[in-house]
């Protein structure tokens, strides 16, 4: 595949295709269909279909664990061993009897710590949350949030990058790795006045510092410098990108996820890749993705 250009990894029909994580050790890429409970688990080097499991309720993101998956499903926070049955970890407070502010994006750090931040439930309301899972404990770390968005990590780990995505601005917060703090935010780019479409979404940092943000209703993934200039567009063959991940043998292939929960019949006609996963060759080197520890 030529560098730049964004080609269909695995077609699907996903509602809400997110969270695309690489394990490095297994060579395979592992992703969700939020609205559908579905995680799925792929090897590209072995050419064929993705496998899938279907939980009973919706899933937010998941991490990587030494023997299978943790993830954050809408009512809490579930392990996934290769074999075996789900372990429940923790309870989403947020989510009553199938209602409520489910859980959404995350990702661990580099201590291993799992940070997950809920959506409010009318996609509308700042009453969703971003969480720090560790040990044990659940702990609020950001509050007053409609959607929580964008979960990054700098390359030096003094960073942590964060959206609202109601906000069209990322914000970054000091970070320190040892002890999980987080200093004050500060906004570090701001859509409506770089003239970009969309809301930011999922996200990833390469190994140059560089922030990639799928832009949800923009049709594009952008690659922002360390100083949060705008420095590529990548449009994408559909408009509801969703997250990307960086993955394959050599860490230069970009994986998106992509949507199809508001597009009516007339929509999926026109943009036939929506709800598939894609990728991009990027010619940049992204990060090995940590796991959780806990």
């Amino acid at each position: 595949m030529p560098e730049g250009s964004i080609e269909v990894a695995v077609e699907l029909d996903m509602s809400l295709g997110e969270s695309p994580v690489w394990s490095v050790e297994r060579q395979t890429l592992y992703w969700v269909d939020i609205n559908n409970g579905h995680v799925y688990a792929w090897r590209p080097r072995d050419g064929g279909a993705p496998t899938r499991i279907e939980l009973d309720e919706k899933v937010g993101c998941v991490a990587l664990t030494d023997m299978g998956l943790v993830a954050a499903a809408a009512s809490g926070i579930v392990r996934l061993p290769e074999s075996g049955e789900p372990e429940r970890l923790a309870t989403n407070a947020e989510w009553q009897a199938g209602q409520g502010n489910r859980f959404n994006d995350g990702r661990c750090d580099a201590a291993g710590r799992l940070w997950v931040g809920t959506i409010s439930a009318d996609e509308a309301s700042p009453t969703a949350t971003l969480y720090c899972f560790d040990k044990g404990e659940l702990t609020p770390r950001l509050t007053g949030i409609g959607i929580s968005n964008g979960l990054a990590f700098s390359p030096d780990r003094r960073w942590l990058y964060h959206t609202d995505s109601l906000t069209r601005r990322i914000l970054r917060y000091p970070f320190d790795v040892d002890s999980g703090t987080l200093g004050e935010g500060e906004t570090w780019v701001d859509l409506e006045a770089l003239g970009l479409p969309g809301v930011p979404d999922g996200a990833a940092v390469d190994s140059e510092g560089c922030y990639w943000s799928a832009l949800y209703d923009g049709g594009r993934v952008v690659r922002f410098s360390p100083k949060g200039e705008l420095v590529a567009e990548h449009e994408v063959p559909c408009p509801h990108p969703t997250m990307v991940a960086f993955g394959g043998p050599d860490l230069r292939t970009l994986y998106i996820t992509t949507a199809t929960q508001h597009l009516d019949a007339e929509g999926k006609a026109r943009w036939p890749l929506a709800g598939s996963l894609l990728q991009l060759e990027t010619g940049v080197t992204g990060l090995a993705e940590p796991g959780f520890s806990g």
